[in-house]
C-alpha cells in the first residue's frame, strides 16, 4: 500500500496540484492539516480522486468539518494516526503523539504542524512529518512524504515537491 502524506500547504494550490498530480497511483493520500481550503478546490476540480483522500483539520483550517484526527487500520496488521499535532503539542514534544499512537494502538502517526520534516523511530512506533508543501521550516525546499506499508514493514520516504529541487 502506498500512502502520500502532505502538510501545511497553506493556501498553495499549486503545490497541492503537484504532488497530487505526480501520484495518481497512491492508495491513499492523507492531508495532515492547514490546507482545506486548496484541497476543496481541488476535489471539486478532481471529484473522483475524492474516495483515495483523506483530510484532519489543522490549526489554520476554519470552520472546518474535518476530524482533528484519522486512525485508520492499514495491510499487514499495521494501523495508523494521522493527526496535524497542534493539539498534541509537537512544537515541544513528540511525547503527546506517542501516548495518543499507545492508546489508539497505532504504529504509525503522521503529522504536520511544524512545517519541519522528521523520520523517527521510537517504541516501535513510526513518527513521520513529511514536512510542509509550502513554507518549511528547517528545509530550503518544500517537501511531502511517501509511505509503504508492505509485509516486511513501513518505509517512510521524504519528498521534494519541485524536480527543480532536487
Amino acid at each position: 500500500m502506498k500512502i502520500i502524506a502532505l502538510s501545511d500547504t497553506h493556501r498553495n494550490y499549486t503545490a497541492l496540484d503537484t504532488v497530487l498530480s505526480r501520484h495518481a497511483d497512491a492508495d491513499m493520500i492523507i492531508h495532515l492539516g492547514d490546507g482545506e481550503e486548496e484541497l476543496d478546490t481541488y476535489l471539486a476540480k478532481h471529484p473522483h480522486r475524492g474516495p483515495q483522500i483523506w483530510h484532519v483539520a489543522g490549526n489554520c483550517d476554519r470552520m472546518t468539518l474535518s476530524p482533528p484526527r484519522l486512525v485508520l487500520d492499514l495491510p499487514f496488521g499495521h494501523r495508523l494516526l494521522a493527526v496535524h499535532g497542534h493539539n498534541e503539542q509537537v512544537k515541544f514534544s513528540y511525547s503527546g503523539l506517542l501516548i495518543a499512537a499507545r492508546k489508539e494502538g497505532a504504529d504509525l502517526v503522521l503529522f504536520g504542524h511544524t512545517h519541519e520534516r522528521l523520520e523517527h523511530y521510537e517504541d516501535g512506533i513510526w513518527l513521520f512529518n513529511p514536512g510542509s508543501a509550502s513554507c518549511p521550516r528547517n528545509s530550503t525546499v518544500p517537501t511531502y512524504g511517501a509511505v509503504d506499508i508492505t509485509e516486511s514493514g513501513i518505509l517512510t520516504n521524504i519528498i521534494p515537491v519541485s524536480d527543480r529541487s532536487l
